[in-house]
């Protein structure tokens, strides 16, 4: 399992679960400060840059609505939406 540094990854009621599944789970840990290699983060940014940046919505339902577009489109769409995170390698699994 691929993981960022998020403080939850490493807090002290996971623990337990973690070495009680060791044998069934390996943990690979992202470097921190590393945004580019966690996918999850691009879509984010991409997020951030369609909906939010130089954009006015004059309401939280503007947004919402902006949002939900955004998660709408990139549902229909997986294939392109990992050629342009830069994770056309993923296509091949």
């Amino acid at each position: 399992m691929v993981l960022d540094n998020a403080r939850i990854h490493h807090a002290n009621l996971l623990k337990p679960f973690l070495r009680q599944n060791s044998q069934r789970l390996t943990l690979i840990f992202l470097p921190p400060y590393s945004p580019n290699l966690n996918l999850l983060e691009r879509i984010w940014k991409w997020l951030k840059e369609s909906v939010v940046s130089n954009r006015f919505h004059a309401s939280q339902e503007e947004i919402r609505a902006s949002v939900v577009s955004f998660l709408e489109y990139i549902a229909q769409c997986p294939e392109r939406v990992l050629q342009g995170l830069g994770a056309e390698q993923l296509l091949k699994y």
